[in-house]
């Protein structure tokens, strides 16, 4: 079962058993958990006439007794409180309290405490605590995702928050998946083997009844591990379809806003990416950008074939057909539109920015070895004018990130020729990148230059060259993947939590990465399970990164850490 149709499950069970005219209360989280797999329309179908947020709701005092309130919102103290204010003043005719994830005993009490019209009809707990955007990725979209890069003596309370976001997730997670995990964590990270001490702590202690499935031939793996293992992923541009509008232009939960873009129609200025509604958009997520053009094409040409047939209406006949086959027919010119503004959109900005010459240079430093011609290709790039602040930024981490060790001095020279050209760089960002996510940091062998099987595998790779200069760049993610199909992942660097050990290769295994995931990771595990190895792969995050959300959360990081280290 992939995650998407767990989730549309469970708002199915959710809506179609309780009969007649409904609202629909949400948090501003199940909002985003909802919208992203149920359409307007369906929720029209299943007689939902309104769809409120919980706060909204709070505000209003008009009575509404002739609808059923369907609640759907996480079990927050906040939320408590709020519902309990609003059972003892009910709008409705019934109460139907759905909540995403575990509710405690004394929540319990407070909500039967407070229902003293009895109104309540039934209280449940569907685990849908979290956002599933594709069959095999998902995000808890949390704000404070720079937290994760914070020592716990700067903010214990924050990071206390985060980590029991982060296990309720997951614990959702695998609830809807009806399974109980082996859990490993990556050992240089201390925010994973919390995550990873605390999720077992729920499953195998606190919790144990209730993850207590039936046993299947081999347990599942979690694996907890740290966005700094990876910094040079998020960094990157992209060329493949979904991945490069998330970095151009933004994608969140599926839906993409062009309000900036001007002259757009009004039902254009946010349109939805997603690749359970979208059949062209699912065949190419995945491919390069210069590929998506060509198949643009096509789509534009069959759907001027469609529309010279309409123009060719003669008998009742064929009126009455094209009357028949009008909402597909309009649902084909908005898809047609949709994917022709998002690509020429992307084409301007590549042109504006002079992204692919930028790009090419930063797959060489992520790819390719050689620091005297990768010291020029950056040193030329930030002398030009047609360069952003952003990109040079980027190219300066991706660059100190590849060469922190072989010659400071050439190191701090682009430092200094990165200040002179962008007023707007933070002064030690770069040197905190490398503080956070330098080679001292890291477990895995990032540029494939430590282990001597990436040295021979790219050696191989640069023999046989690249299909495509732009996507070249493989996530680490890709090697973890293949070291847990090959049983190869080490114990020493991603310890087992407990006496919970794996018995053979798993076949179900969930990547939970703390710090955010790239949708060019989400692409790996998508080919990967296309290669049937025999393990399904799911990955997970704290938040969907581009290039610009990695770099504000490291922004905010740092400032948190300066402001803190004059505190502690």
């Amino acid at each position: 079962m992939v995650l998407v149709t767990s989730v549309r499950d469970y708002i199915n069970r959710m809506l179609q058993d309780i009969s007649g005219m409904k609202v629909l209360i949400l948090d501003s989280e199940t909002v985003s958990n909802v919208s992203i797999v149920y359409s307007q329309s369906e929720l029209l179908q299943k007689e939902v006439f309104l769809v409120e947020m919980i706060d909204s709701i709070s505000v209003s005092k008009e009575s509404m007794s002739h609808l059923k309130a369907v609640y759907f919102i996480r079990p927050t103290s906040e939320n408590i409180q709020k519902l309990r204010y609003q059972l003892a003043n009910p709008r409705f005719g019934e109460y139907h309290l759905f909540f995403s994830n575990l509710l405690k005993d004394t929540q319990i009490h407070i909500l039967a405490d407070s229902d003293e019209q009895e109104v309540v009809q039934q209280v449940q707990e569907y685990y849908a605590d979290f956002v599933a955007g594709d069959p095999y990725h998902f995000t808890l979209n949390m704000a404070s995702n720079h937290l994760y890069m914070i020592p716990a003596v700067v903010d214990p309370a924050g990071l206390q928050r985060f980590s029991d976001r982060v296990v309720d997730g997951i614990a959702a997670v695998f609830l809807a998946l009806k399974r109980r995990p082996v859990i490993r964590y990556q050992r240089t990270s201390d925010t994973a083997k919390r995550i990873a001490q605390e999720s077992a702590k729920l499953m195998y202690q606190q919790e144990s009844a209730l993850f207590d499935f039936r046993r299947t031939e081999s347990s599942p793996l979690l694996l907890v591990i740290d966005r700094r293992d990876d910094p040079v992923t998020p960094l990157l541009n992209q060329w493949t379809y979904q991945a490069m509008v998330h970095e151009l232009i933004g994608l969140q939960d599926n839906k993409v806003d062009l309000k900036a873009i001007g002259s757009l129609p009004k039902d254009q200025q946010e349109v939805v990416l997603s690749s359970e509604q979208d059949a062209f958009f699912k065949s190419n997520m995945y491919e390069n950008f210069g590929d998506i053009g060509m198949n643009i094409k096509r789509m534009v040409d069959d759907f001027q074939q469609v529309a010279k047939s309409n123009q060719n209406i003669q008998t009742v006949e064929d009126m009455a057909r094209f009357v028949d086959n009008y909402p597909e027919y309009k649902k084909m010119q908005g898809n047609v539109s949709k994917h022709v503004t998002l690509v020429t959109e992307m084409s301007k900005l590549v042109e504006a920015r002079k992204l692919m010459m930028v790009s090419q240079t930063e797959q060489d430093l992520a790819c390719n070895g050689g620091q005297g011609a990768a010291y020029e290709a950056v040193t030329d790039l930030l002398s030009n004018e047609s360069v952003s602040d952003i990109d040079r930024l980027r190219l300066v981490m991706l660059y100190a990130l590849r060469y922190e060790k072989e010659n400071p001095v050439q190191l701090m020279q682009l430092f200094n020729k990165l200040a002179s050209r962008s007023p707007k760089y933070k002064p030690g960002l770069v040197q905190f990148l490398l503080k956070q996510a330098g080679v001292e940091k890291r477990t895995g062998d990032l540029f494939g230059n430590r282990d001597l099987l990436n040295i021979a595998r790219n050696m191989a790779r640069g023999l046989k060259g690249v299909e495509n200069v732009y996507t070249q760049h493989q996530p680490l993610l890709f090697q973890t993947m293949e070291s847990i199909t090959r049983g190869r992942l080490r114990d020493v660097d991603y310890p087992f939590v407990g006496d919970h050990y794996q018995q053979g290769r798993p076949q179900e295994v969930v990547i939970f990465m703390v710090g955010g995931t790239t949708y060019e990771e989400s692409r790996s595990v998508a080919l990967q399970n296309a290669t049937n190895s025999g393990i399904r792969f799911i990955l997970g995050g704290t938040a969907v990164l581009n290039s610009k959300r990695f770099l504000k959360d490291l922004e905010e990081a740092q400032r948190i850490s300066r402001s803190g280290s004059h505190m502690v």
